[in-house]
């Protein structure tokens, strides 16, 4: 059985080194993740502009983005890739925070700044960095729900 360690910088070398020495393989590429004992992880392992593996702080996270099998993580301080997929990013973010609102995008709820209601039961959404994005119908009632709208 491989691992995957989603813990803060400080606790990751102590869990690494605890699952090391119990004989658990841990590693990037793993089926499971260990996160801090809040059900909701502080931070995802990502891949920066220099494709090096680093915990990015899930409080930075201003909107998720799939492209097909590309996934990138967008904050004030640029973009990161994830090699989760989007259901699993959406089951580790706390749903108190963060929305899907279509098939491709889950946004971060303190970074909506304007809800513009259009056509067809959508939503247009800016964001605080000015990214515009569309709730689509197949999440208008879960968003409209979630903003009490």
């Amino acid at each position: 059985m491989k691992i995957r360690i989603s813990v803060s910088e400080e606790k990751r070398r102590d869990v690494t080194d605890f699952m090391h020495a119990h004989g658990i393989e841990t590693g990037e590429d793993a089926d499971f993740i260990l996160t801090e004992s809040d059900r909701f992880p502080a931070f995802l392992s990502v891949r920066n502009d220099k494709k090096e593996h680093v915990e990015l702080s899930i409080s930075k996270v201003c909107y998720i983005e799939a492209y097909g099998k590309d996934i990138e993580i967008h904050t004030d301080e640029g973009v990161f890739l994830s090699q989760e997929r989007m259901y699993q990013l959406e089951e580790l973010l706390n749903p108190q925070s963060f929305l899907r609102i279509s098939k491709s995008v889950i946004v971060a709820k303190r970074h909506i700044r304007k809800i513009r209601p259009s056509l067809s039961m959508k939503f247009i959404l800016t964001l605080s960095d000015g990214t515009i994005v569309d709730v689509t119908r197949s999440y208008y009632s879960d968003f409209k729900r979630s903003f009490n709208i």
